[in-house]
C-alpha cells in the first residue's frame, strides 16, 4: 500500500488489510488502525485533527514570516480518512457526556473520521443507525441484496432504532434491549468540516454486567449471530457505514427515511423526554424529513425534537437506576 497503512494491535484476526482494500476505493487514502486500548476512539481522532489545525496555523504563520511561496502543513494528506478500532476503551463516551463500558472481546468500538461536505447535517446519526442495523439484521438479507423492497417486506426487523442514536434488539412494539450506540462529532480544520462517527456494539454478554446499568436491559450480537466476534462484526458493518456516509453527503437524510421508518422503535409509542425542561410526554409519530422526532402531546400539540436537545425513553413504570451503560460507544 502506497497511500495508506495499517497498524494492528497484538491481538490477531482483525484482517486490517482486507478492510483497507474494501474501503479504500470509496475513501481514497484511508488508514486502518487497531489499538489494544485507549480512552476513546472518537477522542483520539478528534485530538489528531485538532493537532492538524494547530500545525497548519503554525505553518502559515511561519511561512508568512519567511515570505515563503507556499503554505506548509504537516502533510498534504493530514485530513485523509481514518478507521480506528479499539479492543477496549477506558473512557468511552456516549451522548450528553455519559460514560460507557467496553471490554476486549465483548465489545466492538470503532470510529471513522473523514472530511464531509454536506449542505445539511440533520439526521446523520439516524442514517448511520440505518446502515448498521441493515448490515446486522439477517431478517432483511433479501432486502439488502435488492431482491426485496425493505419498505414492504413483511419480516419484522431484529434490530430496531431508538431515536436519535441507539440500536436495540427488537422484542415487540416499543420493547427491546440496547445493542449499541452511535456518537457523531464534528470539527472544522482549515475550512473543511471533519466528521468523526463513533460506533459501539455489544458483541457478547459480559460475564458480570454492572448492576443497574440499563433500565431496559442490554443485548448482544451473539443473540442474532451465535459465535460472532468483534472483528467479524467490524467487517460486516464497516463498508455499509462508509457507503452511508457518502450517500448522506450527497442526498441527506431523505435517502434513509423509509429505512428508518421500518426500524423506528418509538413510532406509535408513549414516550417521555429526559434532559428537557420541562419534561414532555406524548405519542411518537415518527420523524420529520430532516430527522427531527415528532411528538404529539396530550392536548394535540405537535412538538418537533432535535437530537441535540433531548434524549427520549419509552414510558415505563419502573424507575431508572443510576449506573454506567454497558453498551459501548466511542
Amino acid at each position: 500500500m502506497t497511500d495508506a497503512h495499517t497498524a494492528d494491535a497484538p491481538a490477531t484476526g482483525w484482517r486490517t488489510e482486507a478492510l483497507w482494500h474494501a474501503l479504500n476505493p470509496l475513501l481514497p487514502g484511508l488508514t486502518v488502525e487497531v489499538l489494544a486500548r485507549c480512552e476513546s476512539t472518537n477522542t483520539v481522532l478528534l485530538d489528531r485533527y485538532r493537532g492538524c489545525a494547530t500545525d497548519r496555523a503554525s505553518s502559515r504563520a511561519e511561512d508568512h514570516a519567511q515570505q515563503a511561496g507556499s503554505p506548509r502543513g504537516r502533510r498534504s494528506d493530514d485530513l485523509l480518512p481514518c478507521l480506528l478500532v479499539a479492543e477496549s476503551q477506558t473512557r468511552g463516551r456516549g451522548r450528553l457526556g455519559r460514560d460507557w463500558v467496553a471490554e476486549a472481546g465483548h465489545s466492538l468500538t470503532f470510529s471513522l473520521a473523514l472530511p464531509l461536505a454536506t449542505a445539511d447535517w440533520s439526521g446523520l446519526s439516524l442514517a448511520l443507525g440505518c446502515a448498521v442495523a441493515d448490515a446486522l439484521d439477517g431478517a432483511l438479507d433479501g432486502a439488502l441484496d435488492g431482491k426485496l423492497d425493505p419498505t414492504k417486506h413483511s419480516a419484522r426487523p431484529r434490530v430496531g432504532l431508538k431515536w436519535p442514536n441507539d440500536l436495540w434488539l427488537w422484542e415487540g412494539p416499543g420493547q427491546g434491549r440496547k445493542l449499541g450506540g452511535i456518537l457523531v462529532e464534528t470539527l472544522t480544520v482549515g475550512g473543511q468540516r471533519v466528521l468523526v462517527a463513533g460506533i459501539g456494539l455489544n458483541v457478547t454478554a459480559l460475564p458480570e454486567p454492572p448492576a443497574g446499568t440499563l433500565e431496559h436491559g442490554m443485548a448482544c450480537l451473539a443473540e442474532i449471530s451465535p459465535g460472532v466476534s468483534a472483528a467479524q462484526a467490524l467487517h460486516q458493518v464497516a463498508l455499509p457505514v462508509a457507503q452511508a456516509l457518502k450517500r448522506f453527503e450527497s442526498e441527506g437524510f431523505t435517502a434513509f427515511a423509509a429505512r428508518w421508518a421500518r426500524r423506528d422503535l418509538l413510532a406509535g409509542q408513549n414516550i417521555v423526554t429526559h434532559r428537557a425542561d420541562p419534561a414532555l410526554a406524548g405519542v411518537c409519530e415518527g420523524v420529520q424529513p430532516d430527522g427531527a422526532l415528532r411528538l404529539r402531546l396530550a392536548d394535540g400539540t405537535l412538538r418537533l425534537l432535535v437530537s441535540g436537545e433531548v434524549s427520549v425513553r419509552l414510558k415505563a413504570p419502573a424507575a431508572s437506576q443510576p449506573g454506567v451503560n454497558t453498551a459501548p460507544s466511542c
